[in-house]
């Protein structure tokens, strides 16, 4: 008799592991209420994020475990099935990324993330002012100095949850658009809460937590400055800023805050990202403010998601903070791995037995 599972949850999370159960042999249900029919507004983190794939820019001395997860998944991204669901649909917009400093301080950084990143066995070059500017044209002359990830991505977030989709569909999985409250009333053999911030509802005893960020999207028009080809990174003025490439212009986040459930887009934030930008691409400010937008993140304590079995019958898969896009393809993998009884070794930093009082509350 084949076994069944149901996926709590539709952004990109659960869906990858809806589409890797189904791939694995199980008969799938997904339960989101917003499946095929996504809003801004509605914060959800997977329709206002990036998209950017960069563990290895990101990495930092001490983030072994978050380093080797976020390029674990990194690899994954260039499965051939998994490009197969993407071919044709927009969903990788470039290849490369680029972080730059614009003083000593942030120099110094960067060095120390290329020194560390390396020993660790991965490749990232530092570029001089000259050097940035022939890869880059369009970004500030006041750039001193860059940090260059050719093997990282990006995706057109929205892109991605389409493809899924359609992914997901073409896999026989069963769409529920009803909104789960309780879990017991879910009658497959096991379950995997894979629901955002939302987790918490389900699962109390989960550590997530809503960590709002504003994004705005910029649209191209007739004349405009070519944008950069490759997803930039700075920090200006102590506040880091990010520009994404899309078909038809930039993504451009990201604000952090720690005000619960709260998406309303506020002036500060979207007066900083916009300065933050020019000072980075200097010609944005003929770009056209198509949209702007807060999601809430699913924030862990450590910036690690939850990965693992909760209970016997329930996984739970959140907690993913802002790389939830990158970390989808490996989380997916551990949770098969999890309904198989044999888990992935790659994502053992993941496991919620790392906090003891859930050990303690779920052994009761």
């Amino acid at each position: 008799m084949q076994r069944s599972v149901s996926v709590v949850g539709g952004g990109v999370i659960g869906l990858f592991c809806a589409r890797a159960a189904a791939a694995a042999g199980w008969s799938v249900s997904l339960h989101d209420p917003t499946f095929g029919a996504r809003a801004v507004g509605d914060g959800a983190a997977s329709w206002v994020a990036g998209g950017m794939l960069a563990p290895l820019s990101e990495g930092w001395p001490g983030e072994h475990a978050l380093l080797a997860l976020g390029s674990a998944s990194l690899r994954r991204w260039h499965d051939p099935v998994l490009r197969a669901d993407l071919e044709g649909r927009g969903v990788v917009v470039s290849s490369g990324s680029l972080t730059v400093a614009f003083d000593s301080a942030d120099a110094a950084d960067l060095r120390t993330v290329a020194d560390w990143v390396g020993a660790q066995g991965h490749d990232l070059e530092i570029l001089s002012r000259s050097e940035v500017r022939t890869l880059e044209p369009s970004l500030s002359p006041r750039v001193r100095l860059g940090l260059s990830a050719p093997g990282e991505l990006s995706v057109d977030n929205r892109a991605l949850v389409l493809a899924l989709e359609s992914a997901v569909r073409d896999r026989g999985v069963r769409i529920e658009r009803a909104p789960v409250t309780d879990l017991d009333a879910l009658t497959t053999d096991r379950v995997v809460v894979a629901a955002g911030w939302s987790t918490s509802r389900l699962l109390p005893d989960v550590p997530v937590r809503p960590v709002k960020g504003e994004i705005l999207r910029l649209r191209a028009r007739p004349g405009s400055a070519s944008a950069p080809t490759r997803t930039v990174r700075a920090s200006v003025n102590g506040r880091a800023v990010y520009l994404v490439p899309r078909g038809d212009g930039l993504v451009v986040g990201a604000t952090q805050y720690e005000h619960g459930d709260d998406t309303a887009v506020t002036v500060a934030g979207v007066r900083d990202l916009l300065a933050d930008a020019e000072a980075v691409f200097p010609a944005v400010g003929d770009y056209e403010l198509a949209e702007t937008a807060a999601g809430l993140r699913p924030g862990s304590p450590d910036n690690i998601p939850v990965v693992g079995r909760w209970d016997d019958r329930v996984i739970v898969a959140a907690g993913h903070g802002r790389n939830g896009v990158l970390l989808a393809p490996v989380t997916a993998d551990a949770v098969v791995a999890e309904l198989e009884g044999e888990p992935l070794t790659e994502a053992a930093c993941a496991l919620p037995e790392r906090f003891s009082s859930l050990t303690r509350t779920r052994a009761r």
